[in-house]
C-alpha cells in the first residue's frame, strides 16, 4: 500500500479528518498562490489538489514547483482530462466520473493517460468521483456532458459508491463542483460513508466554518475546499482550523 493512500486509509480508520486546497491552474493568479503558499506556514494544509474541468493555459508544472520550492505538502493531481497528467506532482486522483454515463469520463479518458501515468512515478488514488447537482449547473457537468446525482437522492449516490468499490476504486468522491450554490447535504454524505469502507472526500459549495462542521459531522475524511480560498485566501487560515480542531473530538483513542 503506497504512501498517501495508506494515510488516507489510516486517517478514515481512525476517525482523523483532513483538509486539502483545491488550486484551479485557470483561476489562479500569481499573486493569489504566493499568498496561499504564505498562509499555508501558519496552519495545518494536507494536500494541495491541483486540476479544473477546463485548461486555457498549461501552468500546471510552474504551480507545482513553487508549492515545492516553499512548502511540503503534497501536490495530488485533480484532472479534468489525460492534459492535466504532470509527473512532477506527488499522486494523481485517477478520476471515473461513476455518476454520469458518458464512457470517455468513465474510461476513455483514462485510456490515452495511462502509458503517461505508467511511465510517471506518480501514485495513483483510482476514484470513483460522483458529482452532485448543487443547485447550479457547473463547469464539470457541462464539460462532461453528464447529468448530476440528484440533491435529495442520497440512496443513489450510496448505491452509485458502492458499486464503485465493489470495482475496484480505492476512493470515494463527492463532489458539487466548482461554483457550486451549495455543498452536498449531510443526508447524502452520511449514506455515501455508511455504504462504503473507501476514504470518502467531499467538495464543492464549502466556504464557511458551518458547512465544514456539516461535511465532518456527517463523514467527509476529506474537506475539500477551492472557489471560496480563490475568493479569499484568508479563509483557508479559517476552515483548515475548524478541521483540525474536530480532531480532538472526533480521533479514535
Amino acid at each position: 500500500m503506497s504512501s498517501i493512500y495508506r494515510q488516507l486509509t489510516e486517517d478514515s480508520a481512525r476517525g482523523k479528518k483532513t483538509f486539502a486546497v483545491l488550486i484551479d491552474p485557470d483561476k489562479l493568479e500569481d499573486s493569489t498562490l504566493n499568498k496561499l503558499l504564505e498562509l499555508s506556514k501558519t496552519c495545518t494544509i494536507d494536500y494541495f489538489f491541483l486540476g479544473g474541468s477546463l485548461l486555457s493555459k498549461y501552468n500546471i508544472p510552474e504551480i507545482i514547483q513553487k508549492i515545492k520550492q516553499r512548502s511540503n505538502i503534497p501536490v495530488i493531481l485533480f484532472p479534468g482530462g489525460y492534459l492535466q497528467v504532470e509527473p512532477t506532482a506527488d499522486a494523481i486522483l485517477l478520476l471515473s466520473l461513476i455518476s454520469g454515463r458518458n464512457a470517455d469520463y468513465l474510461i476513455g479518458q483514462h485510456v490515452i493517460a495511462a502509458p503517461l501515468i505508467k511511465q510517471s512515478k506518480l501514485e495513483v488514488l483510482s476514484t470513483g468521483y460522483l458529482l452532485v447537482d448543487c443547485g447550479a449547473q457547473t463547469t464539470a457537468s457541462y464539460i462532461s456532458n453528464t447529468t448530476p446525482l440528484p440533491y435529495d437522492k442520497p440512496s443513489i449516490a450510496a448505491a452509485t459508491a458502492m458499486a464503485g468499490e465493489m470495482l475496484g476504486l480505492k476512493c470515494m468522491y463527492l463532489d458539487g463542483g466548482s461554483g457550486a450554490a451549495k455543498p452536498v447535504s449531510a443526508d447524502m454524505i452520511a449514506a455515501v460513508k455508511k455504504a462504503i469502507n473507501s476514504p470518502l472526500i467531499v467538495g464543492g459549495g464549502i466556504n464557511s466554518e458551518e458547512k465544514v462542521l456539516q461535511a465532518l459531522h456527517a463523514g467527509a475524511d476529506v474537506v475539500v475546499v477551492g472557489t471560496g480560498i480563490e475568493k479569499d485566501p484568508e479563509l483557508m487560515v479559517k476552515l483548515s482550523d475548524v478541521v483540525h480542531k474536530a480532531n480532538s473530538q472526533t480521533v479514535k483513542q
